[in-house]
């Protein structure tokens, strides 16, 4: 049971501002800023990565900020909604911070028997708080505002939404290891067993709904967990094998990576939990200093005369 697909790693999405995006992930939210680096294809634009306190698999969320970028639009092919877990009781809480700091949000509802709590970013991502129907043991990391019994305690799953969820769902259980668990209209929620959180893909099927399109607000890809580079590599053969085009190993310094689009359209990665996020920074640094890819360290200077200030 080594060669396992362990629920979500982390996911990627675009913002405008850097300085907005990291105040409210991490003063609003109480997420906590693990890494503050650069996009590798970009080093004029950072790469944030936010997480609990040590960046654990399975809560682990992106964010490339191009300043000016303006609004995508979420739609078909695309994830469109992250659900985190959050505790029982906790929704009074959370619809007081968001009224204070004028988030937009929708009154709770119920999915699939599960309390959920709709917002958005200050980009117009749509996020959900969900208190899930068999708890979350994880640890939450928590601040001064947001205190663990009610902080989030990472991913409880991600929305696709497809003009057609069939490919999309062969992907995930044929190659994945995802089962089918139900269905709400036209919400399909797939999960794994291979781990206790972060386990669920929901697919949303809307044929007449236009492709979404990138920009601040919308995600970018949803990466997928595997222990290490050799359950990586056996991903990859399984992937190929379906006639699906997949890139080589990529090294993303923190872990390793492969990319493939589903036949939905969603970018779908794959990422080991090795090395970690404690590499370059010792645990209580982590997020403190602007840390480069080795390619880019001559650069420095230049990178940070460029990159907008968040003090």
């Amino acid at each position: 049971m080594e060669n396992q697909i362990m629920g979500l790693h982390h996911i990627t999405a675009i913002a405008d501002r850097a300085k907005t995006n990291v105040d409210f992930y991490t003063k609003v939210l109480g997420l906590r800023l693990l890494k503050k680096t650069v996009n590798f294809d970009d080093p004029g634009t950072y790469h944030f990565y936010y997480g609990d306190e040590k960046g654990s698999a399975g809560t682990i969320l992106t964010f490339f900020p191009y300043e000016g970028a303006g609004r995508g639009s979420a739609g078909t092919g695309m994830a469109t909604n992250i659900a985190y877990s959050v505790p029982e009781g906790s929704f009074d809480f959370w619809v007081n911070r968001f009224e204070e700091h004028n988030i937009i949000y929708n009154k709770p509802s119920q999915k699939f028997g599960e309390p959920y709590l709709t917002f958005l970013d200050p980009d117009g991502l749509k996020l959900e708080l969900v208190v899930p129907r068999n708890g979350d043991n994880r640890v939450a990391w928590e601040t001064a505002d947001v205190q663990a019994n009610v902080a989030t305690r990472g991913f409880h799953g991600v929305t696709l939404t497809l003009k057609d969820i069939k490919p999309t769902a062969a992907v995930l259980t044929e190659i994945f290891g995802y089962r089918f668990l139900e269905k709400s209209g036209n919400r399909y929620r797939y999960i794994t067993d291979a781990v206790e959180s972060a386990a669920i893909i929901d697919l949303v099927e809307l044929p007449n709904e236009p492709r979404g399109v990138g920009g601040a607000g919308t995600n970018h890809h949803i990466a997928f967990r595997v222990k290490n580079e050799d359950v990586l590599m056996h991903f990859r053969q399984k992937v190929s094998g379906r006639g699906l085009n997949i890139t080589e190993k990529i090294d993303r310094n923190y872990f390793y990576s492969l990319y493939f689009r589903e036949p939905g359209g969603v970018l779908f990665e794959i990422a080991t939990d090795n090395p970690g996020f404690g590499i370059d920074e010792s645990w209580d640094q982590l997020g403190t200093n602007l840390l480069l890819p080795p390619q880019y360290e001559p650069h420095r200077k230049e990178i940070e005369r460029i990159l907008p200030s968040i003090k």
